[in-house]
């Protein structure tokens, strides 16, 4: 049967789409915009202007985030309007003080001293500048991967506390640490609290160090935020950051500046961001550690940071 003059059925469905390009026009100029500021996540965000985390979806569809940890500080998102009122919500009562300066920094020192509760006031106050200088050069620019870089500090440092290889061990300790290079007692004993004769000997030979007697092993020992270890490292690290860490390694040791941006080198040169992002923890701490040593510490310290930037 024929329908005749297919005219009745053109005329609402021309009305339809009328009224959805009226409707997309009006959500889009009702839809507010957003500075992401430090600790920020599309969790906290929605949860300020929807009164709920759950509606971080919406916002990662409506700035096109395939990636939700991919946000970073001072970037404008879109706030669309859901049918619903997108005013903030009162922010919730927090102990936590302000950021030190709002908008411009990855890092507040409440935050940094939250993850390391361990930390000296003076340790935290030394390293926070070189921190929010040199994060952002390698792309630590999100919640979660400032989180998980800051794990991987907290616990390769002690807190900050310590920036070179401590090496003074026992005779039990090298045995049970270092046996390939100690196969028997009576050489760990022959060594034991003797570090410059322990780093010659077990980097002796690798990572770019010449023999035993070269003195290379203590000489490029583990220095800096990540322990960078072994000639090769330093001269790699020392081109890219442009500092001479062969001629004077003590930099990573002493300098902050220094002792981070080695840090965001090796972290960026392991490509680690790509872990971050996902969350893996066990395959950043494989890249650093060359195994699990730590784990259980490292763990600690990226759920401190978690919370301390507000990812849930």
């Amino acid at each position: 049967m024929g329908l005749g003059n297919p005219r009745w059925f053109y005329f609402p469905l021309r009305q339809m789409l009328c009224i959805f390009l009226l409707y997309k026009n009006l959500t889009q100029q009702m839809a507010q915009q957003y500075t992401v500021k430090s600790g920020d996540t599309l969790g906290k965000i929605a949860a300020k202007f929807y009164g709920a985390s759950s509606y971080w979806s919406q916002l990662a569809e409506a700035n096109g985030l395939p990636n939700p940890n991919d946000i970073r500080v001072g970037q404008v998102l879109t706030i669309p309007d859901l049918g619903g009122t997108t005013k903030p919500q009162p922010e919730p009562a927090t102990t936590t003080p302000p950021p030190v300066a709002a908008g411009s920094m990855l890092v507040t020192k409440a935050q940094l001293q939250a993850t390391m509760p361990k930390a000296s006031s003076a340790n935290v106050d030394k390293f926070l500048p070189a921190l929010n200088s040199n994060l952002a050069t390698y792309g630590i620019n999100t919640p979660l991967r400032i989180a998980h870089f800051l794990a991987q500090i907290g616990h390769e440092s002690a807190s900050l506390s310590a920036t070179s290889e401590n090496l003074n061990y026992s005779a039990k300790g090298l045995r049970a640490v270092f046996g390939k290079y100690f196969p028997t007692d009576a050489e760990a004993q022959a060594f034991e609290r003797q570090p410059e004769k322990i780093a010659n000997r077990v980097y002796a030979n690798r990572m770019g160090n010449g023999n035993e007697a070269s003195g290379d092993g203590y000489r490029y020992r583990g220095r800096g935020l990540i322990q960078l270890t072994g000639k090769d490292n330093y001269t790699q690290c020392g081109n890219a950051i442009k500092l001479d860490l062969v001629g004077n390694p003590d930099q990573l040791a002493s300098d902050a500046n220094a002792a981070v941006d080695a840090a965001g080198w090796f972290w960026d040169s392991r490509k680690l961001n790509t872990y971050a992002d996902a969350d893996d923890i066990k395959a950043i701490t494989k890249r650093i550690n060359g195994g699990y040593n730590g784990l259980e510490d490292r763990q600690s310290y990226l759920t401190r940071a978690k919370q301390a930037l507000g990812i849930s």
